[in-house]
């Protein structure tokens, strides 16, 4: 038995779904359903039993979870003991997503190293909301930057609302701020199909009864600026963005009405070096913008 079954354990426990679980820990489903069959023969009981679409913790269970809890617990108190102290040398790692390392390098890392120099910091560059996530899970990183929402296994403290844009090629006969109406058979480069990035542009969609045209479906970031530049299609993304957009020759346009989403720093649950804790204290009097 490790800590990832353990965790496992507990998101099936706290969810009642595999699926709400398996949501809470992005990983697939039937590779949670899979550990969980995997664990119940190790240890030679059952832990959940179906209930309609959902699970039950059977009485063996219950007692397995609560130790679980417990030993995650433990767990976090050991690795509060090796929290590092404010000496020369020592290194804090935050994660971010592209979209938003432009604040957190332009103004919260310069606030933060001007009070504490003999700090080093380290960026750790994500793909996404999912890698940074991971990287604080897996303890690649101290603190994330991401918007919301996370699993719950992590704590977070909102910063700000940041404003959602249209970036789109030159030349385009588009109003600013264009009505969300006349997203509707716009081509438009999006998230792939399915992925949790992607559920959240459809739910906006669907919130404002607009059908634009997916052009690309990619999760890779690297490929949605180039294919705005080239003309094939439009992008929904951050206001952190714009100044890169800019600098590419892109038009950067509002939305009406605002669309925002909340950002946040992120963390385990543990207590946090002295150092993370200040940059959390910096950043909260503030915002990545």
């Amino acid at each position: 038995m490790n800590l990832q079954q353990l965790r496992y354990v507990v998101a099936t426990a706290e969810h009642r779904t595999m699926t709400d679980a398996a949501r809470s820990l992005y990983i697939a489903q039937p590779a949670l359903s899979r550990a969980i069959r995997d664990l119940e023969r190790e240890l030679g009981m059952t832990l959940f039993a179906r209930s309609g679409r959902g699970v039950v913790v059977t009485a063996q269970g219950r007692r397995v979870v609560k130790l679980a809890r417990e030993a995650l617990d433990a767990v976090r108190e050991i690795e509060a003991l090796a929290t590092h102290s404010h000496t020369t040398g020592a290194e804090l790692r935050i994660a971010s997503t592209p979209s938003l390392e432009p604040g957190l390098a332009g103004r919260l890392l310069p606030a933060y190293v001007a009070e504490h120099p003999g700090i080093r910091v380290q960026i750790v560059r994500c793909d996404g909301r999912e890698s940074v996530v991971s990287a604080v899970r897996e303890q690649r990183a101290d603190l994330g930057l991401t918007d919301l929402p996370v699993p719950t296994d992590l704590i977070s403290h909102p910063l700000e609302r940041q404003e959602i844009v249209l970036i789109s090629p030159p030349g385009l006969d588009l109003p600013d701020p264009i009505p969300m109406n006349r997203l509707n058979g716009m081509r438009l480069v999006l998230p792939s199909p399915g992925s949790p990035r992607r559920k959240e542009f459809d739910q906006i969609f669907a919130t404002y009864g607009v059908r634009p045209i997916p052009a690309i479906e990619s999760d890779e970031r690297a490929r949605w600026l180039p294919a705005v530049r080239d003309g094939k299609a439009s992008l929904l993304w951050y206001r952190g963005m714009a100044e890169q957009a800019t600098r590419a020759g892109l038009v950067v346009r509002s939305l009406d009405p605002s669309v925002r989403k909340i950002i946040a720093i992120v963390h385990a649950r543990k207590r946090l070096p002295a150092m993370a804790q200040d940059f959390l204290t910096l950043a909260e009097g503030g915002s990545a913008a």
